[in-house]
């Protein structure tokens, strides 16, 4: 926290153990802020969306949204989303997260029957819609096989090749993103390691391409991502 200061709490769903070295968390570190980190998935609990919840941020994780009688925490995110949803409270859902949004508005969330994968480096269009947040064209980091339907009343932003929905908005403080913007090239290569790793899936990269494609693309993803997170959550770092 800033020095001398009481700001409101930043409060960050995660749902795995890897380092807090992505591109969310060092944006608001940057700002002077120390994240209220909970791990539902590891038992905490949320409280309650009140005064001192400035803004939230649900990650990404292994979690299929829709199996809440096998994860029951996902309850627990569930009801904090919708609480921040009718509060106003600005929420940004990455991957997981976003999934989680699009369910608890009412939209279907699973794999294609194809049983394609994005996992690599992926070219987005943005629709008119998207305009104001993304560019015509944009290459981001993807890991996911499930993807989600985009709820009544929301906004469809963007959308890829394989994936169809890659963002929506609802209202101006709800922000889906199916996409990993917020992974660091030191990041995607824990996952390029990692034993899930989904190579010779279809739709997944090979090695070789993501590894170009990171070189060439992640530098754009990140003077972007760090523009639409400061777009974003500045007015609740102003009023914090």
């Amino acid at each position: 926290m800033l020095s001398g200061v009481t700001m409101k709490r930043i409060v960050f769903i995660r749902h795995n153990d890897e380092p807090g070295d992505d591109r969310v968390t060092r944006f608001f570190e940057d700002k002077g802020v120390d994240p209220d980190i909970r791990m539902p998935f590891r038992g905490d609990k949320l409280g309650d969306v009140d005064g001192s919840v400035a803004a939230s941020v649900v990650f990404g994780g292994p979690f299929n949204v829709f199996e809440e009688y096998r994860f029951p925490f996902l309850h627990e995110e569930n009801r904090w989303i919708e609480l921040c949803l009718k509060h106003g409270v600005p929420i940004l859902g990455i991957c997981q997260g976003a999934q989680s949004m699009a369910r608890v508005l009412g939209a279907k969330v699973g794999p294609k029957a194809s049983g394609v994968h994005e996992f690599g480096y992926y070219g987005l269009k943005a629709t008119p819609e998207g305009r104001g947040i993304f560019p015509e064209r944009l290459i981001v980091c993807q890991s996911h096989s499930h993807g989600f339907e985009v709820p009544v009343g929301a906004k469809r932003l963007a959308g890829s090749e394989l994936f169809e929905n890659q963002a929506f908005s609802y209202g101006p403080q709800a922000l889906a993103l199916q996409f990993h913007a917020e992974v660091t090239p030191d990041g995607f290569r824990r996952w390029q390691q990692a034993s899930w790793a989904p190579y010779g899936k279809p739709g997944a990269q090979t090695r070789e391409e993501q590894d170009a494609r990171m070189e060439k693309y992640d530098v754009d993803q990140a003077t972007w991502f760090q523009s639409l997170l400061q777009q974003f959550f500045g007015a609740a770092l102003a009023n914090g």
